[in-house]
């Protein structure tokens, strides 16, 4: 199973690449958003990579992180979501969004992905809320001065981190509320 490619990006083309490695061109599918963030042709270039293999293809998916990665691997973990529905999960919706749309059951949000109906956006929702992988590029200066602050607090990380998480989860996302919200849990408990 190949879990990542570097090399020299050869052909980039809407939703595939093509990167040389060792002289080996592999063809890539990526989510559009992707594709901003490449460098120019003749450029060396580093993907993390899904292999999926079915009886009759075998397919190469990449992503710009390890969390990307996840999600897309999560979402074919569905049963109605192919790695082509996943994609474009990933290519319409930046990561923040589709992980609030899943824990606001923002169902009109999700429909507004090609080849996502309301019955397997309904699906989506059931499956991942709460379920769905760390996404790290979520966490932002603003999660980190706040476990910062329970941590000088007294706080273990842990315990800390799991109190932060589910406030964080609850659609808080200014230094104040964290801490209220996460304060509220860590003395429940």
């Amino acid at each position: 199973m190949i879990a990542s490619l570097r090399g020299k990006l050869i052909s980039k083309k809407p939703e595939t690449l093509i990167v040389d490695v060792g002289g080996v061109g592999y063809s890539v599918h990526v989510p559009l958003t992707l594709l901003s963030s490449l460098p120019e042709e003749n450029r060396d270039v580093f993907l993390y990579i899904h292999t999926y293999v079915r009886e009759d293809v075998i397919q190469l998916y990449g992503f710009r992180t390890e969390d990307e990665k996840r999600i897309f691997t999560t979402l074919i973990g569905i049963s109605g979501i192919g790695p082509r529905v996943a994609l474009n999960i990933l290519s319409s919706i930046p990561h923040d969004n589709f992980y609030d749309a899943i824990n606001s059951e923002d169902i009109d949000m999700l429909c507004k992905v090609p080849g996502l109906g309301k019955k397997t956006a309904h699906r989506l929702i059931l499956e991942l809320k709460g379920k769905l992988p760390y996404v790290k590029e979520k966490k932002d200066i603003v999660y980190d001065d706040t476990l910062s602050a329970l941590i000088n607090l007294g706080y273990k990380k842990n315990i800390a981190q799991d109190a932060l998480e589910k406030a964080y989860n609850n659609g808080y996302r200014d230094i104040e509320s964290l801490l209220k919200e996460a304060l509220k849990y860590l003395t429940k408990e």
